[in-house]
């Protein structure tokens, strides 16, 4: 909870409904421009089916389609990187949750490692499951459970099932992503 949130300006109104509530009123402006773009893709695509045969109703549709679509889609952009450019965002909130899940967010990778050691995808989904749902019952953590299951350490070691509870791994690449988007990072 309260991971990221738009930009909330001192003195800003939130709902009017609900005083306490902060509406991310940019992103729900996007999600709408988002609409409005989308609605040209099927005249769009109607047009392509005679593009051998171009007559009046093609170049119709993109004198509409065309600018109102760019436009629309470049204010967008452009708000979208103010919104981006202000998210706040709560890292010690992200981690307190990811933390409250008691590694079932690794489930996936513990899943792929366990086929991966030679156990069956069916074995190795029922070995995953069945210590997620002693975690969802709130008896253990993740790893401690899967630690002491005899078939999961049959296929992967302490040492390697540790290694797979890394949240760096899914961070791994972010430099290089920022680096590519941003050129810099």
């Amino acid at each position: 909870m309260r991971e990221a949130e738009e930009y909330f300006a001192p003195g800003q109104k939130g709902s009017s409904a609900m005083p306490h509530k902060r509406n991310p009123v940019l992103a729900e402006n996007l999600c709408g421009l988002a609409r409005v773009v989308r609605a040209a893709v099927v005249p769009a695509l109607e047009n392509v089916a005679l593009w051998h045969e171009r007559d009046i109703s093609h170049s119709s549709v993109e004198r509409m389609i065309a600018p109102d679509a760019t436009v629309t889609l470049d204010f967008a952009l452009v708000r979208l990187a103010r919104v981006v450019d202000k998210l706040v965002v709560y890292p010690d909130a992200m981690k307190e949750n990811l933390e409250k899940l008691k590694g079932l967010v690794h489930s996936q990778r513990v899943l792929l490692a366990l086929t991966q050691a030679g156990m069956s995808r069916e074995a190795a989904y029922d070995a995953v499951q069945r210590s997620a749902m002693k975690v969802w019952a709130g008896k253990g953590d993740f790893l401690t459970l899967l630690m002491a299951d005899k078939k999961v350490t049959k296929h992967l070691d302490a040492k390697k099932l540790a290694k797979l509870f890394d949240l760096a791994y899914h961070t791994k690449h972010a430099d290089t992503i920022f680096r590519r988007v941003f050129g810099k990072g």
